[in-house]
């Protein structure tokens, strides 16, 4: 192995770490990243600069400070963030060290693992193929490394040759070898970066945030029909505490089951749910779920808790019903329910529930009489409602009346507990945007919602949405969060469908795809892969070894004889132009023993044919790289093709030696 390195590859591999390394900007803190980067450019410049290049003594210096850096960061080395940076650090040091190839070949391994840590970061489409670019730049290197005269786009095509013969393996490797689920305590934690999305507390003005984010949620591929958008209430916390200002979700208690079985009834609607990753470990199914998958339980409030980490992508397969009643409900749950911090209702609030027939009516009376109230009023509803720190409740209905979904949410609830009728806030997502391509419906943040529900005897809990009182488009058309989002405020303009834009459907297309890649390759665990091979008759470890064994005995035949194929026709040129040249030299009666090497006939014919020894050692090398060099130029061949058709005896002696 040569032992001094071209500059040429040294850079093509300098500037594939760099490409490799770049996403971890977004993972790793700003002060270790700077730090690679610093050693990056030191290396860079020590290309041409080798007297740059820092001795032992310096290089322990730097390894000091960065492991200083890192535990200021982190304290330890253990974790997915840590993890990452370690291998990132690593990577600057030992970019200083480059002096001979084997220190190529260190470096270029020690890149394929921080490419493969991209994905505990991402696992989109965009990351993955983005990865599959900087693997066949790192395999570029390797190659390389191992050609007499590099070029650069010779290597990249034969690294991209190289990964386009492994995908087919790697395919059945992915869809066949038996998956290995890591225990919980094995799974990293990302408790350093929030999402957006609902918290244990609601109060007004909480969700309007929301309201501004386009950032997905869920998607839902129904079984059939699609409920209507009135219809389209996806279930998450109830809030059931309130100090008067903010509404709390007791946790403690909805580990309690309910006390009544509920009794649906109608239509039920049976979908595929995919949750993106959360902070939380809710799953918002449509109300209200009865039948849900193993890797889900249900609280006492009925809302779905996710067995699964709730960092992580997940699928749940869920049936629900729009049309049910949750039956009785415990004394403990009554009064919870009832709950109003002491001494808080104020004598405004008493007189406009004794004015809509709160104390001497029947609760649908005075609820309906309520709504009627909203919808009358001069109330509005927006995403920039003013600032209410003191009495909210009374500051929103008697002054300011400029409010979001839990503006009005809280309000309904708090005078309905006011009036002695069980009610508590519901969090959730109401609607959602169909993909016209796909087929599915896509939940964001801005749609994030609040509604309220009322117990009533023989009713059982019963949903009310205050909110559509006041702004019906709500709830009947959604929210066209694109809209919303660029103009900051409240937009019901209908979503368009038909005939959309280009863009539209280009933008659709997209999300289907990636609908696709979430399901089918992310989300491809135990659960689905039984699921999946079970659906082709593979229904046990043994069948399923031996069909990946079959297959892949089959792909690596056909690979390997396109491969030698393609060598044999290109070797075959070769020889067949070298065998006219050893023609031409039988004509002077020096015939090539069968035994006899290309290299050996050549010094046998030269001390034969001394004037002809330039050209006949000029084309036996020519041959010898075309025959066995490891990356020939393709020029080679055109030189060795006009070499034989310019050689030509003139009957001149031989001398038999």
């Amino acid at each position: 192995m040569p032992t001094e390195i071209n500059n040429r590859v040294l850079i093509f591999l300098l500037i594939s770490i760099g490409l490799i390394t770049l996403p971890h900007v977004e993972n790793v803190p700003v002060s270790i990243f700077a730090f690679f980067a610093t050693m990056l450019v030191w290396r860079f410049v020590a290309v041409w600069k080798k007297n740059w290049l820092p001795h032992k003594i310096l290089i322990f210096l730097l390894l000091c400070s960065g492991l200083i850096l890192m535990f200021s960061q982190y304290r330890s080395i253990l974790g997915r963030d840590a993890g990452t940076s370690l291998f990132v650090l690593a990577m600057g040091l030992k970019l200083l060290e480059i002096r001979t190839p084997r220190d190529i070949y260190l470096v270029t391994y020690l890149a394929f693992v921080i490419a493969s840590s991209l994905f505990l970061y991402e696992q989109s489409i965009l990351m993955a193929v983005y990865i599959l670019f900087v693997c066949c730049v790192l395999l570029a290197t390797l190659v390389t490394i191992n050609s007499e005269k590099p070029q650069t786009w010779v290597a990249l095509k034969k690294s991209a040759t190289i990964i386009a013969q492994a995908l087919p393996i790697a395919a059945v490797l992915f869809v066949l070898f038996p998956r290995v689920e890591a225990p919980r305590w094995m799974l990293f934690k990302n408790e350093s970066q929030a999402k957006l999305g609902l918290n244990d507390t609601i109060e007004p003005g909480s969700i309007s945030d929301l309201g501004l984010s386009p950032e997905l949620v869920f998607r839902v591929k129904f079984n059939g029909e699609i409920p209507p958008p009135d219809q389209r209430y996806w279930r998450g916390p109830a809030y059931s505490y309130t100090d008067g200002k903010r509404w709390t979700h007791n946790s403690e208690f909805n580990i309690n089951p309910f006390l009544d079985t509920p009794h649906f009834k109608g239509k039920a609607y049976q979908y595929t749910l995919l949750m993106e990753p959360q902070n939380q470990n809710w799953v918002f199914a449509l109300d209200m779920p009865a039948k849900f998958s193993g890797n889900i339980q249900q609280n006492g409030t009925y809302q779905l808790l996710s067995l699964e980490p709730p960092n992580t992508r997940a699928e749940y397969q869920i049936t629900s019903y729009p049309d049910y009643n949750t039956g009785k409900i415990s004394t403990s749950e009554y009064g919870e329910n009832l709950q109003l911090p002491s001494g808080s209702v104020s004598s405004e609030i008493n007189d406009l529930v004794t004015k809509l027939h709160g104390f001497d009516q029947q609760p649908e009376v005075f609820i309906q009489a309520l709504l009627e109230y909203f919808r009358k009023e001069d109330f509005h509803y927006t995403l920039k409602p003013p600032l209410m720190e003191n009495k909210p409740i009374e500051t929103f209905l008697f002054k300011t009346r400029y409010g979001f979904c839990s503006h009005y949410a809280t309000a309904f609830v708090y005078l309905m507990r006011v009036a002695h009728i069980p009610a508590r806030v519901i969090g959730g997502y109401q609607g959602g945007e169909m993909n016209k391509v796909g087929e599915f419906l896509e939940v964001r943040q801005a749609d994030a919602h609040a509604w309220a529900e009322v117990w009533l005897e023989h009713k059982g809990w019963v949903r009310f949405d205050p909110t559509s009182a006041v702004a019906p488009e709500r709830v009947e058309q959604g929210v066209n969060v694109e809209r919303q989002v660029a103009n900051q405020e409240v937009d019901f303009t209908p979503i368009i469908s038909g005939n959309a834009s280009w863009l539209k459907q280009a933008q659709q297309m997209w999300q289907t795809v990636d609908y696709s890649w979430q399901r089918w390759v992310i989300n491809y665990d135990r659960a689905n892969q039984s699921e999946f091979l079970s659906s082709l008759g593979i229904n046990d470890i043994r069948t399923m070894l031996y069909t990946m064994l079959y297959i892949i005995t089959f792909i690596t035949a056909v690979l390997a004889w396109f491969l030698l194929k393609n060598n044999r026709r290109h070797a075959d040129k070769v020889v067949l132009i070298y065998d006219k040249f050893c023609q031409k030299l039988a004509k002077a009666k020096l015939e090539r023993h069968s035994n006899e090497g290309a290299r050996d006939f050549a010094h046998r014919a030269s001390r034969s044919l001394p004037e002809y020894s330039v050209q006949i050692n000029t084309i036996t090398d020519l041959y010898i790289q075309l025959r066995y060099g490891k990356n020939p130029a393709p020029q080679l061949y055109q030189q060795l093709v006009q070499a034989v058709t310019r050689f030509k005896l003139t009957g001149h002696s031989v001398n038999q030696r």
